[in-house]
Formats: C-alpha cells, structure tokens, sequence
C-alpha cells in the first residue's frame, strides 16, 4: 500500500517592506507601554492581540486578510 504524501501550501509573502515596517511600528507602540488604555478590559485585549497578530505579519511577511481579497503588494 502506497501513501502520497501531500505538498502543503507554502505561505508567499504577500506584504511589502512599508507594510512590514509599519506594521512593525504598530506592534511595538500597542504592545509596549504607550499602548493606549480604555475603561473596557474587552478593548484593551483587542489592542492586544491586534499588537500581536501585527508583529507575526511584520516579521513573516504574510497577512491572511490579504489573501484573503487577493492582495499582494510585495513588490512595492
């Protein structure tokens, strides 16, 4: 019996260096201590994890939203 094993799709980098470094520059104003504060704790944990997800796209060079609408400006 013979198993195929299945190429898994490679995420292409579909962010560009401005992208990246501002994305970078999000990341690090919302996870460091100017991150903005407000009186609903729900908020302040979307500011968190938005600061995160941001900080992956910026290193990675992939956003899924992107991908998502066909996005691709690597190249600028």
């Amino acid at each position: 019996m013979e198993y195929k094993i299945k190429e898994a799709k490679k995420m292409k980098q579909n962010l560009g260096k401005v992208d990246r470094v501002l994305r970078f520059g999000l990341a690090f104003w919302w996870l460091g201590p100017w991150a903005p504060q407000y009186s609903a704790e729900l908020a302040n944990w979307l500011v968190f994890a938005v600061g995160w997800i941001a900080l992956a796209e910026s290193f990675f060079g992939w956003c899924w939203l992107h991908n998502l609408f066909g996005i691709d400006n690597k190249n600028q």
